[in-house]
């Protein structure tokens, strides 16, 4: 049996500002079963996009413990942890970020490349099959609507077959209709390489396409119940 995607003990981060240290999280502890699909749902500020950061070993805590994929982030330095993510995780964010100066199907492949995969671009190509942007691999981000941004966002996030991708407000910059379209892939591509979802969100439907829903409060876990 796998271990747990994500195991958050004790987590508690603190983070400087011009009134001094501020408590982003407040004691979180949170464990996530592997080829679960998690929303974890609470209002602006509640600390929701700082646990995401801790879970993927892109924050350090400042006390208590993040384990992924049964790894223990605070044993490893920059570089390792840089390779585990790599190998591990699979990230989209609201805003795209996509390398303006590159098409899309070399976007998807630049984590592939970045790991040596000899066949980057075939993969790459595959990906961008499988989210309806085939016809799109040469056109530049400027070129593609937001809703196709981000679709080829999540197929490069997808690529490299993480064993957890973590989602952070993914349809905050799409209209309705694109943002459902999205929505619809970023459910249907775990679940066809049940890759763990950790989706962070403030909009309940979204939330409750999840097994479980985790709620967020001032920086502490207030809830943590199966879906529906």
């Amino acid at each position: 049996m796998p271990p747990p995607a994500i195991v958050l003990d004790n987590v508690r981060l603190e983070l400087g500002s011009a009134a001094g240290r501020v408590a982003v999280l407040r004691g979180v502890s949170l464990s996530i079963e592997a080829g679960e699909s998690v929303a974890l749902l609470g209002p602006s500020g509640s600390g929701k996009s700082s646990l995401l950061m801790v879970a993927a070993g892109l924050e350090k805590p400042t006390a208590g413990r993040a384990l992924l994929a049964g790894t223990d982030l605070s044993n490893l330095n920059e570089d390792a942890l840089a390779r585990l993510r790599r190998n591990t995780v699979g990230i989209v964010f609201q805003s795209f970020h996509l390398i303006a100066t590159m098409t899309a199907l070399e976007n998807v492949a630049l984590p592939l490349e970045f790991a040596r995969e000899a066949n980057a671009f075939q993969r790459a190509r595959d990906e961008l099959s499988s989210v309806g942007l085939a016809a799109r691999a040469h056109h530049y981000p400027g070129q593609l609507s937001g809703g196709e941004q981000q679709r080829v966002a999540l197929a490069r996030a997808m690529v490299v077959r993480p064993r957890v991708l973590f989602a952070d407000e993914p349809t905050g910059n799409l209209d309705t209709e694109t943002g459902a379209e999205v929505a619809e892939l970023l459910f249907a591509l775990p679940e066809r390489t049940h890759t763990t979802l950790f989706l962070v969100t403030h909009e309940e439907t979204l939330a409750r396409r999840c097994k479980r829903i985790v709620k967020l409060k001032d920086g502490a876990i207030v809830s943590d119940t199966a879906s529906g």
